[in-house]
């Protein structure tokens, strides 16, 4: 993890399932989202990828019996919350890179990720690694924002973080080797439907393994070094203003939504 990521989750982590959840991931949302990924059996044996704190977790664990299910995450400042809840208890949770996982081939009935690609330098090594450690026949689910097409939400995701086209994480599915590659688009319930702003949760993207055995997807080197700190201090006070101000945006937005959906009901005609 990098020096940028290491204090941004070290701050977050303080704010997230008070903060964050409310306004862009519920648990209706989750719920929705994590319908598509099949989570039936209390046997299966899933893991969540870029857990955090374990708000999907939980998610999880409602059908899936905990000892079945491996919470992992690059931010021990956010695996602290998820060990510090009661209902994970029993759930293996550990450190890990989403683009590295330290798991065998074939290891997993499920793969979940929520809100975790926006943060990862190189989207298509996660998804190519989702498809590695699923068993042949299993699926993996990855749920995350979706890019925006209005102006100012755009500029601000664009400085936040990465938000992906629908189109992209199709084609990302679809080059690792998955088949039957499906999206159900989520939101809160008073959301319109919109995707201008794009919503911090925005899709929920689900994939078949064909086959047992590693993705049929060729890739070299990672591209990032773990822990390069930018030493342009510039550059570094310029990347925090603006991730600063993006993050801010975001969090007011649901809110402005929320509130004008009182005001203006999305079943009135605009």
């Amino acid at each position: 993890m990098g020096i940028k990521a290491y204090w941004f989750y070290a701050g977050l982590s303080q704010v997230y399932d008070h903060i964050v959840n409310p306004g862009h991931w519920t648990e209706d949302m989750r719920d929705d989202a994590l319908a598509p990924a099949k989570l039936d059996d209390p046997n299966l044996k899933v893991v969540d990828v870029g857990g955090g704190t374990g708000f999907c977790t939980l998610g999880v664990v409602k059908t899936v019996k905990p000892e079945n299910v491996t919470l992992m995450d690059q931010s021990p400042h956010q695996l602290a919350k998820a060990k510090a809840k009661p209902a994970l208890k029993g759930v293996t949770i550990l450190e890990g890179d989403a683009e590295d996982l330290p798991f065998p081939t074939d290891t997993f009935d499920r793969y979940v990720s929520a809100g975790s690609i926006e943060y990862w330098p190189e989207p298509q090594r996660g998804i190519r690694e989702a498809y590695r450690v699923v068993k042949e026949g299993g699926l993996a689910c990855m749920i995350g924002p979706v890019h925006p097409t209005h102006p100012v939400s755009r500029f601000f995701a664009d400085a936040w973080m990465l938000f992906p086209t629908e189109e992209e994480y199709i084609e990302w599915f679809t080059k690792a080797g998955f088949t039957d590659v499906k999206m159900t688009r989520i939101g809160p319930k008073w959301y319109r439907g919109v995707r201008r702003h794009g919503l911090i949760m925005g899709c929920s993207v689900t994939g078949v393994k064909p086959k047992a055995g590693d993705s049929p997807l060729v890739m070299g080197p990672k591209a990032e070094v773990s822990g390069k700190m930018n030493t342009n201090p510039l550059s570094f006070l310029l990347n925090l203003i603006l991730g600063t101000a993006a993050g801010f945006y975001y969090f007011c937005l649901p809110i402005y939504m929320y509130i004008k959906n009182l005001i203006w009901p999305k079943n009135w005609e605009m």
